[in-house]
């Protein structure tokens, strides 16, 4: 089936020549984007770059992707036209800027950069040179995403005044072989695991207006147990566990994000109406159902609006955002663009520095609502 193929259309003609595209970094995540991108004939990954050109290499071979080598070499290839920027936090800002000023387009991982100030500065520096600048999270714009926020705008759960946001423990350390990034600066559960229900929050709700919470860091020093570790040991930096009031135009939401609970019986990810209650699955698992209870109803399982984005197994695969800013360069929506990107770093940001003496503090950024992925979603009532 095609990708993203919706009663919208397909992203490009795809009987066109594919859009050439570079992959920097070859971490946990490079496999789940591979794959993603290699579904899709309208897009062809040519090469891809890390430090470590072996690993480079060897990532190449498993893909079937024709070139391997540094981060320089890929930035000089004319034929790549959209870099994938999916190295160490750390390291976001510096790569997205080399390949803005070597006139590629580029879609970084989560978070779009260390700092406000980095990421405003990319941000400016790709409109100065009229090129895309596109971020992760893209789960919303998947099955579950989109089904969801059609039963908010047709008001199947009445005028919507809350939600409910946990995500718990990653159990980074049990399987990362090298977690520290995950604990220093830039990482933390609030810029880790949040952006995933705050890009869904803003989808179905708009811009966050302020914020009330507080973090802490529970462990100082973490045991890494998983295979291949290089460190049997790390040192924490950041915040692990992080409670938020998130103030919306015309709802609130409860987070919690920890890398300390292990175990919880809490709902992922719920949105509350006046007439009943939308559920959503968890982030990654973005093409399962939504379910829906509404008064004196018993729950049931809404009908999706757009088809199945990938053929199964559906997970773990990452594609949507990298596709939508290619289909944004012909004229198309950019709904992963940076002004999202930052307001959710802005957010969590803010969340993950407040301390429980702190009263309510606003959002100064915003960003625009997303346009939903189908042009005439269908949904059963």
């Amino acid at each position: 089936m095609a990708f993203l193929k919706t009663s919208a259309g397909s992203l490009t003609n795809e009987s066109a020549k594919p859009i050439g595209i570079g992959i920097v970094g070859t971490g946990v995540i490079f496999d789940a984007y591979a794959r993603g991108l290699g579904l899709d004939p309208r897009v062809e990954i040519l090469r891809v770059a890390d430090l470590d050109t072996l690993r480079a290499r060897e990532a190449a071979a498993r893909w079937g992707i024709p070139k391997s080598g540094t981060a320089e070499e890929l930035l000089a290839d004319g034929d790549i036209s959209v870099v994938v920027n999916i190295t160490p936090p750390a390291a976001h800002s510096s790569l997205t800027r080399a390949a803005l000023n070597a006139g590629k387009h580029v879609y970084v991982e989560k978070p779009l950069a260390l700092t406000r100030e980095d990421a405003q500065g990319d941000i400016e520096l790709a409109t100065a040179r009229g090129l895309k600048l596109g971020c992760a999270p893209d789960t919303y714009l998947g099955q579950a995403g989109q089904t969801a926020r059609y039963a908010v705008d047709a008001g199947l759960i009445g005028e919507v005044f809350a939600a409910s946001s946990f995500i718990i423990s990653s159990r980074t350390e049990t399987w990362h072989p090298n977690p520290a990034a995950f604990f220093a600066p830039g990482g933390g559960p609030a810029l880790d695991l949040g952006p995933y229900h705050l890009a869904h929050l803003i989808n179905l709700l708009g811009p966050v207006r302020g914020v009330l919470g507080a973090s802490r860091t529970v462990r100082s020093r973490l045991p890494v147990s998983s295979a291949g570790r290089t460190a049997d040991f790390i040192d924490v930096s950041i915040p692990t566990h992080t409670s938020a009031v998130l103030c919306f135009d015309s709802a609130i939401a409860t987070a919690m994000y920890s890398f300390e609970i292990w175990d919880a019986e809490l709902p992922h990810l719920e949105i509350y109406g006046t007439e009943g209650t939308l559920m959503l699955p968890k982030a990654n698992r973005f093409d399962e159902p939504v379910r829906i209870i509404r008064r004196n109803e018993e729950v049931t399982v809404l009908e999706p609006v757009i088809s199945r984005t990938t053929p199964e197994p559906a997970w773990p695969y990452r594609a949507l955002g990298v596709l939508d800013l290619v289909e944004s360069l012909s004229g198309g929506t950019h709904k992963t663009s940076a002004d999202r990107a930052f307001h959710i770093l802005d957010v969590l940001d803010t969340v993950s520095t407040l301390d429980e003496h702190e009263g309510y503090r606003p959002i100064f950024s915003t960003c625009s609502r997303p346009e939903p992925v189908s042009a005439a979603p269908r949904v059963s009532a």
